[in-house]
């Protein structure tokens, strides 16, 4: 790879440091449930499908529409916010596999459709019979499939190929900057195989989630790469473009050894991983700690107009991770009666929680304040 690539490499893996270094382990986590509704909001409207973060955070809780649309919408949107979990936990946890094998795709696949309605199954308007089995290749001549002016491999052939791709991409056998290259080649390279007979895209993009992972640049699941694809730098149709690019023919040997060119993957490489380095500094920008105290005061005092000491807390907490609530008093300086209103109106607001009725609190981060807190991170709703 030409040295501008290297760069762009280091720049990342530094951003995404600094990132997921930034912030208390509790208050990160509650970050990154936000982070993973947003993921699942963007990845739906690549897909061409808008659904309004609130009814993804209702979806979570089993708050259905009565308009079967929409429902199925929210649906495919919950599932892509518990598979992305299942990511983030096993990354969590060192228990994160070879994000490019053929078992882990087949498992992203398979989960996601196991958490939609049977309905949308059935993914051939010309073919009303046919049932995608989720997690399974395409395997039969009538799963080809042409998506605008490209032509996947036959079905014949997505065994093989996704045999070689998970070869080609394997984790262990990399060096830290060439797990960055992979990521994005690899992003290309499995929708240009196209292995399933829908649900690709969203399988590419949970997978890259699980490679920044693996490749050291996931921030604790801080940032992702969904929001990016779909702002794109200066366009929101750089996505498809930068995609089709990097699908051009080979022009001759200067131009590589395999089918398509090198030199427009070369192009592709470096776009992806300058929407990745903005997404890292934008999320970095949102989440810096000073800053988003301040927001969190405007949010308690302002706009919901509690006690100063309830504003006070809030910062606490951010600072802290988490807060014993026999502390709150102390930290509060107050009785305890009033410490406990504070606590009381915090929880009820949804700002604050606790995994127990008594356990330690912490914040949380939810979509419904998310245009004050966080601005730009949703559009406008």
């Amino acid at each position: 790879m030409p040295p501008e690539l290297a760069d762009l490499a280091a720049e990342l893996a530094a951003a995404a440091s600094a990132l997921g270094n930034a912030l208390h382990p509790r208050t990160a986590a509650s970050l990154a449930r936000l982070v993973c509704i947003m993921n699942a909001y963007y990845s739906n409207l690549i897909e061409g499908q808008h659904t309004r973060p609130r009814d993804i955070e209702r979806a979570l809780v089993g708050d259905l529409d009565a308009d079967e649309t929409r429902r199925n919408l929210q649906l495919e949107a919950a599932s892509h916010v518990r598979v992305q979990t299942i990511v983030d936990r096993f990354a969590a946890d060192g228990q994160l596999r070879e994000p490019a094998s053929e078992e882990f795709i087949q498992f992203l696949h398979r989960e996601f459709y196991d958490g939609v309605p049977e309905s949308m199954l059935f993914v051939r308007p010309t073919r009303p019979e046919y049932r995608m089995k989720p997690g399974e290749w395409r395997s039969n001549a009538e799963d080809d499939v042409v998506v605008g002016r490209h032509r996947a491999p036959s079905s014949a052939h997505v065994e093989e190929s996704m045999r070689y791709f998970a070869a080609r991409f394997r984790f262990a056998e990399m060096g830290a900057s060439t797990k960055i290259f992979a990521m994005a080649i690899a992003h290309h390279r499995l929708n240009y195989i196209h292995p399933f007979s829908d649900g690709n895209g969203r399988v590419s993009r949970l997978m890259s989630h699980a490679m920044a992972h693996a490749a050291g640049i996931g921030a604790h699941g801080l940032w992702s790469v969904s929001r990016g694809l779909a702002h794109g730098l200066d366009s929101r149709n750089e996505y498809k473009s930068m995609m089709d690019l990097a699908e051009t023919p080979r022009e001759g040997a200067p131009d590589g050894s395999g089918n398509l060119s090198l030199k427009a993957l070369t192009e592709f490489v470096a776009w992806f991983l300058r929407v990745c380095l903005d997404q890292v500094r934008f999320m970095s920008s949102l989440f810096e700690l000073n800053a988003l105290g301040f927001r969190l005061r405007e949010l308690v005092e302002h706009r919901y107009r509690l006690r100063p000491e309830a504003a006070t807390l809030v910062e606490q907490l951010l600072a802290r991770g988490a807060l014993e609530r026999a502390r709150v008093p102390i930290v509060l300086g107050m009785a305890e009666r009033s410490a406990r209103r504070i606590v009381s109106e915090l929880v009820e607001l949804g700002l604050v929680g606790s995994p127990t009725p008594k356990g330690p609190l912490s914040l949380q981060f939810t979509p419904t304040d998310s245009e004050l807190l966080f601005p730009r991170l949703f559009p406008v709703t």
